[in-house]
């Protein structure tokens, strides 16, 4: 039965092979067709008032892209291997994002399962997936994806994604999938042409908003959640990441997320398995991952950007756009104990007061990280932060992120110290599309001081290439060394309970801003981490008592009452 929503049409077509059925309306908007043998593998388009052809808006599978016919898929078939699958604990994972096109040479479902088995000897819980629904194109980030049902063909289509997540549940990996429900993509986009899916009554950076709360928004909600318990349901993933939740306007009284938390809830009961859900917001606004029950939207963890941009300017020095509001060791011991640096307070770089204080809100509802696809790939040449620091320096970020009281999230590569740049790319077919893109992206770094032949090009192959993981490097140095770091961090997280996340008031930390210190006491564990050019004898309380558990550089030492920790160096003693 093919069915499609389309409240404003006079008459509906289902098109296969050239040959156009009629729909009867249904109800509600609804419009169906009955087609005999019509299974799996069927490509068909609708046609709305003798309009052109248009693939499914809940299209779920498209393997001739954005503006091919869609194919019938039956979910039902798939030979699982995970019934014994019960999810992760997010309180205790690890999450590991990567983006499928670059992670490997081939940059498919399938040859990701061959470096599943790297990820577990890392240690690592969960990989997060950059958006794999259907985009423009072979190659992109995937956020202006429009075939949102639709797992990206060239990637695998839909059962290379589900041998990729059987895969990882085989092995003990959870899988969270990226999806971007503020807006679609500028090319394929046709949901317009069924209904009100946009409004006009909020703009956005891209265009007419997504159409939570206005008239006709009951089914365009149903479409979005519909599509989360997709993922959750028929491919068997974990939980999802939302991106940029901060541009989803919704006016009514129970806002999308806080439905989209309730449905998911009610879905794990009934799957009885683990799900979970990430949101990326922009507003330090604790109601995002508060409790439905005391008001808030009930998601279960959101990226933590304050604790990047501290540790990302104290250890680089940069302090150029949004950085500029960020950059002492104050501010990053604020950040590792309540997560939100502006909780009410004036940031200067947005002109107004930004923020509310996250009481009561335990660590485990924020992701900590020294770097993201969107830190590393927004920049004009997408250097990662092993472009920006000395071994050293990397050592010390990383062990902030790893001790932290936060869920850790490290970024594909990142564990190695990984040379191959992340940059931002596309494949738009449309020339005049492609063109605006990289034009675009000269215009917004020239502000920047950048020359526009050094932006790379997004629509150029060689920028997709050069953002592919090189896995080489794992046996060379210092990558060798900074992977074997890694893993003795993990351990070190996983050996003692207290560095698990726990109540918001739960970390001590002090700091001496001009010797440029920082120590983090988490229970029994202490971190001691010196910025400063000059070895610094750092006051601890039990010293006498203390035993040395991991360091870096020539390492520390206890004299009396103190914990010498060298130059550029972390100090972790119990």
């Amino acid at each position: 039965m093919f069915q499609v929503w389309a409240p404003a049409a006079e008459q509906v077509s289902v098109v296969l092979d050239e040959v156009s059925v009629a729909m009867a309306p249904a109800g509600g908007g609804w419009w169906e067709a009955g087609v005999e043998h019509a299974g799996p593998g069927t490509r068909y388009r609708f046609s709305v008032d003798g309009g052109p052809p248009r693939p499914d808006p809940r299209s779920p599978y498209q393997p001739d892209g954005i503006d091919g016919p869609s194919e019938v898929v039956e979910h039902a078939v798939f030979p699982w291997s995970d019934g014994a699958w019960r999810g992760v604990q997010l309180e205790s994972a690890l999450i590991y994002e990567l983006h499928v096109g670059t992670f490997t040479p081939g940059g498919t479902f399938d040859e990701a399962i061959e470096k599943l088995p790297h990820l577990v000897s890392l240690g690592v819980d969960v990989i997060e997936l950059l958006p794999v629904n259907q985009f423009s194109g072979d190659r992109g980030w995937g956020y202006d994806g429009v075939g949102l049902f639709a797992p990206h063909a060239a990637y695998g289509g839909p059962d290379g994604l589900r041998r990729l997540v059987d895969a990882a549940h085989v092995v003990g990996l959870g899988v969270v999938m990226d999806v971007v429900y503020n807006h679609l993509g500028p090319a394929g986009n046709y949901l317009g042409e069924f209904g009100p899916y946009f409004t006009d009554r909020y703009s956005t950076p891209w265009g007419d908003a997504v159409n939570f709360d206005d008239a006709g928004s009951d089914e365009v909600r149903r479409f979005f959640l519909d599509n989360a318990a997709m993922w959750l349901r028929d491919y068997h993933c974990d939980g999802l990441r939302l991106d940029a939740v901060h541009a989803i306007v919704d006016t009514s009284a129970m806002h999308i997320l806080e439905e989209l938390s309730f449905e998911v809830e009610r879905l794990a009961a009934g799957l009885g398995r683990r799900l979970f859900l990430i949101a990326e917001s922009d507003l330090n606004d604790p109601r995002v991952v508060a409790r439905r029950e005391v008001g808030g939207y009930g998601m279960d963890a959101q990226w933590s950007d304050d604790l990047h941009h501290c540790l990302h300017t104290v250890l680089t020095g940069e302090r150029s756009g949004y950085y500029a509001d960020f950059g002492s060791i104050a501010q990053l011991a604020k950040a590792l104990q309540q997560a939100f640096v502006y909780d009410g307070g004036y940031a200067p770089e947005r002109g107004r007061r930004h923020g509310r204080r996250p009481v009561g809100i335990p660590t485990s509802r924020f992701l900590g990280y020294l770097q993201d696809h969107d830190q590393v790939g927004n920049r004009a040449t997408g250097e990662r932060s092993s472009h920006l620091l000395s071994t050293d320096l990397l050592k010390i970020g990383a062990a902030l992120v790893l001790t932290s009281p936060f869920v850790p999230m490290l970024f594909q590569g990142e564990e190695w110290g990984a040379s191959t740049p992340f940059q931002y790319f596309t494949d738009h077919r449309d020339p005049d599309l492609g063109r605006a893109v990289s034009e675009g992206r000269r215009r917004e770094f020239a502000s920047f001081g950048w020359k526009p032949e050094d932006v790379p090009d997004p629509q150029d192959p060689a920028t997709f290439e050069r953002s592919k993981l090189d896995w080489s490097e794992l046996g060379q140095a210092p990558h060798a060394e900074l992977f074997e770091w890694h893993r003795e961090l993990i351990g070190l997280r996983r050996d003692w309970p207290e560095l698990a996340p726990g109540p918001m008031d739960a970390t001590e930390v002090r700091y001496d801003e001009d010797a440029r210190w920082i120590v983090i006491r988490r229970g029994r564990v202490t971190t001691a981490v010196n910025l400063g050019e000059e070895p610094v004898a750092v006051p601890l309380a039990d010293a006498a008592s203390a035993d040395l558990l991991l360091w870096s550089g020539e390492g520390g030492r206890i004299e009396g009452d103190c914990l010498v920790v060298p130059a550029h160096a972390v100090v972790i003693t119990v």
